[in-house]
């Protein structure tokens, strides 16, 4: 992965995915807030030019877009606050490619002009922050298309290099060693779930994640982002589909805030370092 340089000064970087659906389906996935709730964060969306996007990370940690092109079902282009106070504009552009056998392609570009490398960091960590997202959306799609979502999420800071709380973080739950597709239960001193280890991925943005059957039929991503040399942001985001998402999210996500806050202790409060790695 890396940032890509054109002559004029614009930096950007590109992630893609394939998915199921038509391009009608796949857009009201990914350019309305019910859709983009579903799979991302809760979101709010105006579909038209000058419409405001709002995705809400946490309590304190929202993140506004306004849209500057919208041609659905294939193409929006938006504009959002810089990654730190006093940066450049960064400019998304998201389009919907059909392909043949019923599925399409998500492709979002993230942009920026500047003469300097000074964010590129923050672009490549945006960049390696997609793949897990988009293999939820591939996963609401196949499995989920069209059901009310219930989306919660509990987040925390673990101190210690990146792949010694990482593994803390999976040995408490007992997934340090369960590969991709065996079926997982957390066993005692965790809140309980059960599911199939969909996709479990190392290097500088960890993640692991599981479809669920318990606490209802959805999915669990857990990822980790290093924030500094000795610094490390937790989440665990629950997407939970159906007629019994909102009572199971409403009974399961003070379970798993409380696990995460003993485990790790809570994130700070509208820290915009949070801010950044929740939206990598």
């Amino acid at each position: 992965m890396s940032v890509k340089i054109d002559p004029s000064g614009r930096r950007s970087i590109q992630v893609e995915v394939e998915v199921p659906g038509t391009p009608e389906q796949v857009w009201e996935a990914i350019a309305t807030g019910a859709g983009v709730s579903s799979w991302f964060v809760p979101t709010e969306m105006e579909g038209r030019v000058g419409g405001i996007m709002t995705c809400h990370f946490a309590p304190g940690m929202d993140s506004k877009a306004t849209i500057t092109s919208w041609d659905p079902p294939h193409r929006l282009t938006a504009d959002s606050e810089s990654f730190c106070p006093g940066g450049p504009t960064v400019a998304t552009e998201w389009t919907v490619e059909a392909r043949s056998g019923g599925t399409c392609v998500v492709r979002v570009v993230h942009s920026l002009f500047a003469s300097t490398g000074d964010w590129d960091d923050q672009l490549e960590g945006t960049e390696s922050g997609w793949p897990a997202f988009f293999r939820i959306l591939r996963l609401y799609l196949t499995h989920f298309r069209g059901q009310d979502c219930a989306m919660f999420m509990a987040t925390g800071f673990g101190s210690g290099s990146l792949s010694k709380v990482w593994e803390k973080m999976n040995g408490s739950l007992g997934l340090s060693d369960a590969p991709v597709g065996q079926k997982h239960q957390t066993g005692a001193g965790a809140p309980g779930l059960s599911g199939t280890v969909e996709a479990s991925h190392g290097g500088n943005h960890p993640f692991k994640l599981l479809l669920l059957d318990q606490p209802a039929p959805g999915a669990v991503v857990l990822n980790a982002c290093p924030m500094g040399e000795d610094q490390v942001y937790l989440s665990t985001a629950f997407y939970l589909y159906g007629k019994g998402a909102a009572e199971a999210a409403k009974k399961n996500e003070p379970l798993w805030k409380a696990w995460m806050t003993e485990h790790f202790g809570a994130a700070p409060r509208g820290d915009q370092r949070v801010k950044s790695a929740a939206t990598k």
